[in-house]
């Protein structure tokens, strides 16, 4: 079954403390944790939008911003100011912090699409330029995990299970 939003935000925050070492720079931990463990609470609020789906993808941050002002709204206004900033934080993708975030974000569905033999990545006839596209900011936050996740691209290509650009 595809994991839920609930299930990659928490392999996400489990991934960014043991693979911490990692990261390009030196980072508060604890931050990426809960960086991990809100990012996608709009998304779920505004509707999952398929990474490789260019029409929704037009779409997605109006409705991410509108989904962002209701869910955050509903907290105090101390830990609404909170929480907006640092998902403005990593949206915006300029601090060590959410550099490595979302290089985590870009490697935990991978991993997962690898496990399952290519899977998603066949069924929505993704092509190297793609998957390349995505993954290349994965070296902003950590190139260690970009190396890790080039190798995993390049064998998916190999096996055919993403389409050579």
């Amino acid at each position: 079954r595809n994991e839920n939003d609930a299930e990659h935000a928490w392999h996400m925050a489990i991934m960014a403390y043991l693979l911490q070492e990692y990261s390009n720079e030196p980072v508060d931990i604890a931050k990426v944790m809960l960086m991990c463990l809100i990012h996608d609470i709009v998304e779920i609020d505004a509707g999952d939008t398929y990474a490789y789906d260019a029409e929704g993808l037009k779409t997605q941050k109006a409705r991410e911003d509108a989904a962002k002002e209701r869910i955050f709204s509903l907290l105090p206004d101390e830990q609404k100011e909170e929480l907006t900033a640092l998902f403005d934080e990593f949206e915006a993708y300029e601090t060590p912090e959410s550099k490595f975030a979302h290089s985590l974000d870009n490697l935990q569905p991978l991993l997962l699409n690898n496990s399952n033999g290519g899977g998603d990545w066949r069924e929505h006839q993704v092509t190297s330029e793609q998957v390349y596209g995505r993954q290349r900011k994965t070296q902003l936050g950590s190139e260690t995990l970009y190396k890790v996740t080039d190798q995993i691209l390049k064998e998916n290509i190999e096996k055919g299970n993403i389409k050579e650009s």
